[in-house]
């Protein structure tokens, strides 16, 4: 077959929903290249025959929970918020008690966390929440081994090696050190297998049968990745050619040795399926409005484990992220395989609603990662740079129909992250269908470049001052965003990085002093200026205002910087304060700049 001509390459890209141009950051046109095109039409291939909707999946059905009374709570990464029982890694068991004390004592209506996607059942585990094996299932890194019924039941001699393994551990969180994941999911899965060895009470056992039932073939296919994942490694790509398919797998997994091995490791997403449902309501019981509100990843590691069982619906040779922007001035690749538009939308996008109902089962609300990616995604060819991308469309009315669907069904709040490029519609539709967007402090501005003034604010959204992806306000105020991001080759002009930053911020503590949050004169201290934004957030009109925990005791380190992977100890860094001392959550009642920040951000002034 001869090659398409350059018009026939475009007209069919447009046919499959893929944009031969777009806006950059700057607002200009930028015109995709023409091998940008060929390789993700080759990947796209031909269209599926369309499938026949499932009732009421051509469109929304039903709609989130609207959140009507302004509130306050807390963004946090519970990894990096640990305890003096906590493995050396912030569990679920530290999720609920932050939960009860920031309710009962500082009256928060809500806790947001980051993603708890399970990752690979192998050392080395990945670091990153947002490139998980599985979005569907959960990451036993988060279990408290201690809390489990059939803990009680070991032997002395057994109870004192738990205690053994965990020493190490806990006296590991008292310490700024790094947090090491394979070492504390070496220590945990020996745990975990003595306590299954020792069996499950009848009703227990009859609770465990009602989980595996419920999750049915997904569980089933997560649970013999897992097995086979620990005799083959973790990527699915480089296994045996007979174990590519996951119904055949699954049946030669079920009549061999592993069947074992997959039990267990469906037995402990029963166990943190459990725990995760205990801080929820734990969270309610404590006072909170909407408790936990969970965090869905944009996609997954193209060699996990539901890239596997999915892989009719995923694309390869393709990775989604995003163009260049201001912050990220050279693209990012997030190294995910996207969704395929037309077999989604043949299927209903029935995949994409199981998942997001899985995500909310035990939330009041969900926060959906780089909404926008349930209407366009930013698709970059393998072998190319994420300058080198187009943006690919989805039926924005299905997939966000999912969302609001499952959201609806567990009366929870929809959030989508739409911060970054984002075209006027996407929000406007989104706000339509009650999906909160995100306003982010440091992005937010007027025409001019000022900070944004706070009536200018959305109402339907969640305010905060930074994300994950941003340092501190300390760190921002310090100049740190700047040179950690100089050191690793980030920026093209580090000098006039670092001269903009400070202009941003004099334009900030001018805001901040027009609003009668700072005195006129010199910079403050970082704390000051701290408590000054989030009173800043509390004038817009936001219904949800986030109040990141690090920003709360004065910690300076950011958790990811993008477009680092090996370079930066991204998701590693544990909670501290300005002088990288350790934080723990018995400290939390006796730092005062908690409460300061939480009288700041709760002293709403619009109704």
């Amino acid at each position: 077959m001869e090659p398409m001509t350059d018009r026939e390459l475009i007209t069919r890209a447009e046919e499959l929903g893929v944009s031969t141009s777009y806006l950059n950051w700057r607002k200009e046109t930028v015109q995709v290249p023409a091998g940008t095109l060929r390789a993700i039409v080759d990947a796209l291939g031909d269209p599926p025959e369309p499938g026949r909707p499932e009732p009421g999946s051509s469109g929304p059905t039903a709609r989130p929970r609207v959140p009507r009374k302004r509130s306050w709570g807390l963004t946090v990464q519970l990894y990096s918020v640990r305890s003096r029982r906590s493995w050396g890694h912030g569990d679920l068991r530290d999720l609920a008690d932050l939960a009860r004390w920031s309710a009962r004592h500082l009256g928060a209506s809500f806790i947001l966390i980051n993603p708890l996607h399970a990752a690979e059942p192998v050392i080395p585990v990945s670091n990153s929440p947002y490139l998980p094996m599985s979005r569907r299932y959960l990451s036993p890194l988060y279990l408290r081994i201690e809390d489990i019924e059939e803990f009680q039941l070991l032997n002395p001699a057994q109870r004192q090696y738990a205690e053994e393994l965990a020493g190490p551990l806990r006296a590991a969180s008292s310490t700024p050190d790094l947090i090491d994941r394979d070492r504390v999911w070496a220590a945990k899965r020996l745990a975990l297998e003595l306590v299954h060895a020792v069996g499950r009470s009848p009703a227990r056992e009859a609770d465990y049968r009602r989980f595996a039932e419920r999750e049915g073939a997904e569980l089933a296919a997560w649970a013999s990745w897992c097995a086979l994942a620990e005799q083959h490694g973790a990527d699915w790509r480089r296994w045996p050619a007979e174990l590519a398919d996951r119904d055949r797998a699954a049946t030669l997994t079920a009549s061999s040795p592993l069947a074992e091995r997959a039990e267990f490791h469906a037995w402990l997403q029963w166990l943190t399926d459990t725990q995760l449902a205990g801080a929820q309501r734990a969270a309610l019981a404590a006072g909170m409005s909407i408790g936990v509100i969970s965090d869905l990843a944009v996609g997954v590691h193209p060699g996990g484990s539901d890239a596997w069982a999915h892989q009719d619906m995923l694309v390869r040779g393709i990775s989604v992220g995003a163009p260049p922007d201001g912050f990220n001035q050279r693209g990012q690749d997030w190294a995910q395989p996207p969704w395929h538009p037309q077999r989604l939308a043949a299927a209903a996008a029935r995949p994409l609603a199981d998942l997001l109902g899985a995500a909310v089962r035990h939330a009041g609300g969900l926060r959906v990662d780089h909404v926008m990616g349930l209407m366009r995604l930013w698709w970059i060819p393998e072998g190319m740079t994420p300058d080198q991308g187009a943006y690919v469309s989805y039926d924005h009315r299905l997939m966000v129909g999912a969302l609001t669907e499952q959201t609806a069904r567990a009366d929870a709040i929809a959030i989508g992250e739409d911060l970054g490029t984002v075209e006027p519609w996407i929000r406007r539709y989104l706000a339509s269908q009650r999906v909160l967007g995100t306003e982010m402090a440091w992005f937010a501005r007027e025409p001019d470049g000022s900070p944004l003034r706070p009536p200018g604010w959305r109402r339907r959204c969640m305010a905060t001052v930074g994300t994950h992806d941003v340092p501190p306000v300390s760190g921002f105020v310090t100049g740190d965003h700047v040179t950690v991001r100089a050191q690793l080759g980030l920026l093209k002009d580090p000098g006039g990085e670092r001269k903009g930053s400070e202009l941003r911020l004099s334009a900030w503590q001018d805001a901040l002093t027009a609003q009668h949050l700072l005195p006129a004169g010199p910079r403050p201290p970082a704390e000051e200026f701290t408590v000054a934004m989030y009173g800043y957030l509390a004038l817009t009109p936001a219904v949800l205002v986030g109040v990141s925990l690090a920003d709360a005791v004065g910690d300076r380190r950011t958790q990811n910087v993008p477009g680092t992977s090996d370079e930066y100890p991204n998701w590693r860094v544990p909670l501290c304060d300005s002088e990288g001392k350790a934080v723990l959550l018995e400290d939390l009642p006796d730092i005062e700049l908690v409460r300061s920040v939480v009288r700041a951000a709760s002293a709403f002034t619009r109704p």
